[in-house]
């Protein structure tokens, strides 16, 4: 997975957990794309400290991850989600046989429940 895009999807599912000094320098590296410098110069303190501060963040972040693979089961089901949609456009663009598209779905639907 793309490092910027798993970087935003710990955030979204953990940042909530860090202080708001992490939070607010973590979002202004990661999500704004300020620069170590640039952040380090609106926060008044040395380009190392914004560096160790979001390397404490990222490991942070994945330790809870570690824990609770909440990112995981997200990206899981949002591609079981992804192939009952696929099945879906498949049945209106060929019709095809409904009974076993409906029995398809309800296994990947199985399969959802299960990760929770």
């Amino acid at each position: 997975m793309n490092e910027i895009l798993e970087q935003s999807l710990l955030y979204d599912f953990y940042g909530e957990l860090l202080n708001d000094h992490q939070k607010e320098v973590y979002e202004q590296f990661v999500l704004d794309d300020l620069s170590l410098s640039e952040i380090a110069q609106e926060k008044g303190i040395s380009r190392q400290g914004v560096h160790d501060l979001v390397k404490r963040c990222q490991k942070t972040l994945e330790g809870y991850e570690e824990k609770l693979h909440l990112v995981e089961k997200f990206l899981s089901i949002k591609e079981k989600v992804g192939q009952i949609d696929e099945m879906l456009d498949t049945y209106e663009e060929t019709g095809k046989d409904k009974k076993e598209m409906i029995s398809q779905i309800r296994q990947i639907s199985n399969r959802i429940i299960e990760e929770l």
